[in-house]
């Protein structure tokens, strides 16, 4: 059933001009309530399916069965813990809050992190400055989702506020992304913001859409979107397909590169716009769409059922959906002080600070908001930019090894894969390739010492593949480098035997490299 958005008291205020809004904030309150509350469902609903269905569309009946007790899952998901934890740092350093006051909290939070995340905080750890442990220089998953499913924080506290919202959106995504990573936050809190005045979720989209810079590729994928979905009214799987062929493809994720798993913000973000534009309002089908079409399948729906929690309030999600929510309402979420409830305070709170700072009042129960029109996020690409064309596994009769290593294996997901180690002083390893960059990949373990590597005995670095986490076992960049002319190039290995931290031992353990031309 399609679901209505009213129009609540939005109406422009005489005297103060087309771009001034009022709500109440007895309403203020019910949107952000519903803005949380749809992203604890939404990742809830997905979770069983996060990236098991790469590739492909969920077919309806394999979709999880809902109840509502199950929404407890969100208290341990990332999707909310990083988020809250991004608010807390305007809480405690304020709404100017800098880049490096982002960093400094990420630096030392004790969760567990991945992808473009995870490279963040480990550059960090190894003097990295914030401002560009997410660029593709020092981290290689910059275009990933993760700032995109943690930036929900920040339009919930900017109510019709876009511009805001991307200020704020700039300081804290520099963290851990680089620019289309960026993007992503900045288009999923561009439409936090507008949902409070919108009551169209294609304007929502389209509010996003304005906050993006028009030459990036996640302008491009969202602007398909609308155009597609205009084209195929009923058809949200006729979309996605042709979303699918354009733009699932040379995606540099260590893990999904020439692979079918894609963590990339814009094809995600494409998903949760899938979501709100063939959802029509209604809360189910927003959530279903967006968790059918695959991939980041609770974050995506997580994100689609934020905003569009906004856009009904608390109050008309479906009690089916929210009837969990009450019973945990004062239970911490993991890595976090804050409750359901207490976050809802506190995000209500800073989007009080934040209206009063850009021109609007607070007048007794009433919130006056100056309205903003959007402006794109600052152009900034990957310079270096290239496509991943093979990955040479340490078994390819390309690779050579000098010294003591040992084959072991990596059991994964999609099977299992051989690997060399070796924790031997001045062992090496090479390999000859011909492209243009190389990313080296090998599992990140809690034994994991250092090693000097280099290209045709340049861009030499010393890395290392402790996780930083107790029991991490993922499987990552070690090192990469862009931007080599064209021809052949050998990439060289070598162990120093040393530890790092509080590592367990010295090993290095290789993979496969991912050749990029």
């Amino acid at each position: 059933m399609r679901v209505v958005i009213a129009a609540l008291c939005f109406l422009p205020l005489a005297g103060f001009g087309q771009q001034t809004s009022r709500i109440s904030l007895e309403e203020l309150r019910d949107r952000i309530r519903g803005g949380w509350a749809g992203q604890m469902i939404g990742v809830s609903f997905g979770a069983p399916t996060e990236f098991r269905y790469n590739g492909r569309i969920i077919p309806k009946e394999e979709l999880p069965k809902w109840s509502p007790e199950k929404v407890s899952n969100a208290l341990n998901q990332d999707d909310l813990y990083v988020d809250m934890t991004l608010a807390k740092v305007l809480d405690d350093r304020g709404l100017d809050a800098t880049t490096e006051d982002f960093g400094r909290m990420f630096r030392e939070a004790q969760y567990s992190l991945w992808h473009a995340n995870l490279a963040a905080r480990r550059n960090l750890k190894r003097g990295v400055p914030a401002s560009l442990s997410g660029t593709m220089e020092y981290n290689i998953h910059g275009d990933d989702i993760d700032f995109q499913i943690e930036s929900d924080f920040i339009g919930l506290m900017a109510p019709g506020m876009p511009r805001a919202s991307l200020d704020i959106a700039m300081r804290a995504g520099r963290v851990m992304n680089f620019g289309e990573g960026i993007y992503g936050g900045v288009f999923v809190s561009c439409m936090y913001s507008a949902a409070f005045f919108e009551k169209d979720p294609r304007g929502v989209v389209e509010a996003g859409l304005r906050c993006l810079p028009p030459r990036s590729k996640y302008a491009q994928v969202i602007g398909d979107v609308l155009s597609w979905s205009r084209a195929e009214p009923g058809n949200w799987e006729a979309v996605w397909k042709r979303l699918d062929s354009k733009w699932n493809r040379n995606e540099p994720c260590p893990e999904g590169a020439l692979r079918p798993f894609n963590i990339d913000a814009a094809l995600n973000g494409a998903y949760i716009a899938l979501g709100l534009l063939y959802g029509g309002g209604d809360f189910s089908r927003t959530i279903e769409v967006s968790t059918r079409a695959g991939q980041d399948s609770d974050c995506n729906p997580s994100s689609a059922g934020g905003i569009l929690g906004v856009m009904l309030g608390y109050n008309r999600i479906p009690e089916d959906w929210k009837g969990g929510i009450p019973a945990l309402s004062q239970e911490k979420f993991r890595y976090t002080d804050f409750t359901f409830e207490s976050i809802v305070e506190s995000t209500q709170r800073r989007a009080v600070a934040m209206a009063e700072r850009n021109g609007g009042s607070r007048q007794g129960g009433v919130l006056l908001v100056k309205r903003q029109a959007a402006r794109p996020a600052p152009w900034e690409t990957w310079k270096d930019r290239a496509a991943p064309k093979e990955r040479i596994a340490v078994s390819d009769s390309r690779w050579s090894f000098s010294g003591n290593w040992r084959r072991d294996s990596q059991t994964v997901r999609e099977g299992t894969r051989q690997l060399r180690v070796s924790a031997a002083k001045g062992a090496s390893a090479e390999v000859t390739f011909e492209g243009t960059g190389i990313v080296l990949t090998g599992p990140f373990l809690t034994t994991c010492g250092k090693a000097r590597v280099s290209v045709d005995g340049r861009g030499e670095k010393v890395t290392d593949c402790y996780p930083d986490e107790p029991h991490k076992k993922s499987n990552d960049s070690m090192y990469h480098l862009f931007g080599l002319g064209r021809g052949k190039h050998t990439l060289r290995v070598e162990v120093l035997g040393e530890s790092i931290f509080d590592s367990k031992g010295a090993d290095i353990a290789l993979d496969d490299v991912i050749v990029f031309e």
